[in-house]
């Protein structure tokens, strides 16, 4: 499972014109899956993400969570983070675990993040052409690979 997550002051996502979910303070996650993700990844990228200290305290200093921050989170499914483009510029998405694998794993991360995180998180439209807009706040944005946990 990869994710890039962004630190956001407000977030959505539209399909069609019409807004599925939408955020105030707190992080926009775009996740992408391989085939081969299972539970152990999405959970342990939904704790992570929780926990990870990416707003400031009362000094400034990023040493608060979105949880200990009030904050949301806003998911957004996104197959194009296993994007090759080793050969050729157009890019391979062979990496990318197929829409009746990812769906499922998708539901259950977003899941697994609204336990974590003790509210709902909204989302956009599995497999829709979405529209997504943010306000970075930093900016802050990071890259996380379970399968590489840096």
């Amino acid at each position: 499972m990869r994710v890039v997550v962004q630190r956001v002051l407000e977030a959505a996502v539209a399909v069609d014109g019409r807004v599925s979910g939408q955020i105030g303070p707190g992080l926009l996650v775009l996740a992408g899956f391989e085939a081969d993700d299972d539970c152990a990844d999405l959970d342990w990228m939904a704790g992570k993400l929780v926990r990870l200290r990416l707003f400031g305290d009362a000094d400034g200093v990023m040493n608060r969570s979105v949880q200990e921050a009030g904050g949301e989170i806003l998911a957004v499914s996104q197959f194009t983070l296993y994007a090759s483009v080793r050969k050729g510029n157009r890019p391979s998405w062979s990496r990318a675990a197929r829409g009746e694998v990812s769906q499922p794993l998708f539901e259950h991360f977003v899941e697994k993040l609204a336990a974590e995180l003790g509210k709902p998180v909204p989302t956009g439209v599995f497999g829709a052409d979405m529209k997504v807009s943010l306000v970075n706040d930093g900016p802050v944005t990071l890259t996380i690979d379970s399968r590489v946990p840096e």
